[in-house]
């Protein structure tokens, strides 16, 4: 699996943080999408902002004008979530990484002070509240939604069962 981290916070993440934010990345992601059964290996860009940046990028994509704590943008529209069958109906240039072969899922946009923010608000780790934030975008990369309760409560369980496994709990 390959993750693209690119820092636009401008500041040392694992000092601010705490503790190995690619590591912890890679872990999550890959808990993620080895429970979805993804065949495939795997790349994702991850982008680190402040607030007015994911506020710039949310008002230019969604159309609102306010700050979020992420954002995802998946590669590929799939009909049903991780059905990656879907893949083979369209041509594998448009999904696969020409020089890797790893399937390209998308972007992430993951904002530093909401972390922070949400972490101390929900009385858990930051560590904790980063990874929630990752397995819930790596689920929309692969199609899953929360649109209605059912989908919600859906995306909720699937973080939930990756971050036990992975022992990245609330605390």
């Amino acid at each position: 699996m390959t993750i693209n981290f690119e820092n636009e916070f401008d500041e040392d993440l694992e000092e601010l943080l705490g503790f190995p934010y690619q590591e912890v990345a890679r872990e999550v992601i890959a808990k993620v999408l080895e429970r979805e059964h993804c065949p495939y290996e795997a790349e994702v860009n991850l982008l680190f902002v402040g607030e007015e940046e994911i506020r710039e990028i949310n008002l230019e994509q969604r159309e609102i004008d306010a700050p979020t704590d992420v954002l995802s943008f998946p590669m590929f529209p799939y009909e049903v979530p991780a059905a990656f069958e879907e893949l083979s109906e369209v041509p594998e240039a448009e999904n696969f990484s020409p020089e890797s072969g790893e399937l390209l899922l998308g972007d992430i946009v993951l904002c530093i002070p909401r972390v922070l923010a949400q972490a101390k608000e929900y009385g858990h780790s930051v560590k904790r509240e980063y990874a929630f934030l990752l397995a819930h975008s790596t689920l929309h990369l692969v199609g899953y939604d929360h649109l209605s309760n059912v989908e919600a409560a859906g995306m909720e369980e699937r973080q939930e069962a990756a971050l036990t496994e992975l022992g990245i709990c609330r605390e």
